[in-house]
């Protein structure tokens, strides 16, 4: 069923994006460029980010979004690969097919 299937990849999505685990984080240049405080700031206003709307989140799996972190525009997006990280998973909602990257931008680097 979809809703299964988008509930189970949200889940995980939240996982790697709020607590870091089941998938690796990346951040930019741009971000790396903000410094640690900055990098600390923004890893934690993306992993506090909860204002998903049908507009930002159609599928329902909170796996991009944009905000605003001290005046920068910030972009995450999480993206699923198989585990050789060769190609994209074949099923996002099962970890053990599914290696998760969540990166983190600034959104003129998109």
């Amino acid at each position: 069923m979809q809703i299964d299937r988008a509930a189970r990849v949200r889940r995980l999505n939240d996982a790697l994006r709020c607590g870091g685990l089941g998938g690796s984080i990346h951040v930019t240049t741009g971000i790396s460029g903000l410094g640690a405080a900055g990098v600390r700031e923004v890893l934690a206003a993306v992993a506090g980010f909860d204002t998903f709307t049908a507009d930002n989140d159609p599928w329902r799996e909170h796996d991009c979004a944009t905000l605003t972190v001290a005046g920068h525009t910030i972009l995450f997006k999480i993206d699923y690969y198989d585990l050789a990280l060769a190609g994209g998973s074949e099923d996002p909602g099962d970890p053990h097919v599914t290696c998760r990257v969540l990166t983190v931008m600034l959104a003129e680097e998109y």
